[in-house]
């Protein structure tokens, strides 16, 4: 009876065997292959390299003391001379970026306007006080200095090169929490008249920065700085400095603007821009009748500027600079402001039915709204 079993079993057994391999090789569907899991996406790399050129910037300035008064005061006051007013110190954070291995760093300048005391704690835990080397309020940027050993300033990237939809990281000092980093994309370029201030060509970005952040640093995915982070957008607002809130509409001031500012106030204590002294209309302009692009409509001329002298008449159409188009008339007045005195600019301009090429020297930025 078991030799029975056993002749049957084992058959059985080799055939339910074979059976199996046929389906899984030649029946059923071949099976993909699961990939090897690779490594999770990490930015961790690229806040290591940033992160020690962030610092966290305290301020405090000595403001009058705000006292109700008391009725015996009306009184005693009358007869007695007024005591002398106390004082109260009031302190405020932001965030800042160390750009030179000799502590220069950038921040805003809303950061440390008029205040009396500025300190910067860095990423190291190490703490000094710092210097206002120059301020620049038509680009809300500042430039501080401290005198530390071993700095290690941010590497730049290229702000020409951003493009929407890039990955980018907000570090900076939000809320007073220290070092903090934040993710979004960049959602807009060239982004203006939300301030006051008269050159804005913002980045515009999705990456959450709150009040502290401020003259912070607004990376790439290698580290490399793209912006100075500056400004929240809140429901009702036109704008303003970082808030404790914000909904997701955070701008920088791009790199390359930056460092053009920088090195201006490092070197002169001031920026000099470009000027050719002509306050300019954006207009569409026309070619028989049929919108060809935008111009500049030149309604004032500044006694002796360089556009004067170069031939340029009110009622002139701008329509070219150095033989590119007029784009954008804000975008004409960055181009403008980055040349530098005696720098050299072919103008082309529309007179009526004719079209002329003139040729301009720059000169000195004015304190005036012209280009």
């Amino acid at each position: 009876m078991k030799d029975t079993i056993k002749f049957i079993t084992w058959p059985a057994l080799a055939g339910l065997l074979a059976a199996l391999l046929i389906l899984d090789r030649f029946v059923l569907p071949e099976r993909q292959a699961r990939p090897v899991s690779s490594a999770s996406v990490s930015y961790a790399a690229a806040v290591r390299n940033a992160s020690p050129a962030v610092v966290n910037i305290y301020t405090a300035r000595l403001v009058p003391e705000q006292r109700r008064p008391r009725i015996e005061d009306l009184f005693s006051n009358r007869f007695n001379p007024p005591q002398e007013q106390r004082q109260r110190i009031e302190q405020s954070l932001g965030s800042g970026v160390i750009m030179t291995a000799e502590g220069h760093i950038l921040t805003n300048n809303h950061v440390i306007s008029q205040v009396d005391a500025i300190q910067v704690l860095l990423h190291d835990g190490r703490l000094a006080k710092a210097r206002v080397i120059g301020t620049d309020p038509a680009t809300d940027l500042a430039v501080l200095k401290i005198d530390l050993p071993n700095l290690q300033p941010v590497e730049l990237g290229n702000s020409e090169d951003t493009r929407v939809g890039d990955v980018v990281l907000a570090i900076g000092n939000p809320l007073g929490f220290g070092n903090s980093v934040t993710q979004g994309i960049v959602s807009a370029l060239g982004r203006y008249g939300l301030q006051r201030n008269t050159y804005e060509d913002y980045i515009q970005t999705d990456a959450i920065i709150h009040l502290g952040n401020s003259g912070g640093a607004l990376v790439d995915t290698e580290g490399r700085l793209l912006g100075i982070n500056t400004l929240i957008y809140t429901a009702g607002d036109q704008g303003r400095a970082a808030s404790p809130t914000g909904i997701g509409i955070s701008l920088a001031i791009p790199v390359n603007l930056a460092v053009f500012v920088m090195q201006d106030l490092i070197d002169y204590g001031e920026v000099i821009r470009g000027w050719l002294g002509v306050s300019v209309e954006p207009v569409r302009r026309l070619d028989n009748g049929t919108p060809s692009g935008q111009a500049l409509l030149v309604s004032a001329i500044t006694e002796d500027s360089p556009a004067q002298r170069a031939g340029v008449k009110l009622g002139d159409l701008i329509t070219h600079l150095d033989g590119e188009p007029i784009q954008d008339g804000r975008q004409t007045m960055h181009q403008i402001a980055m040349l530098r005195p005696g720098d050299d600019i072919d103008v082309t301009v529309q007179r009526e039915t004719q079209s002329l090429d003139l040729h301009a020297v720059v000169g000195t930025l004015r304190q005036s709204p012209t280009i």
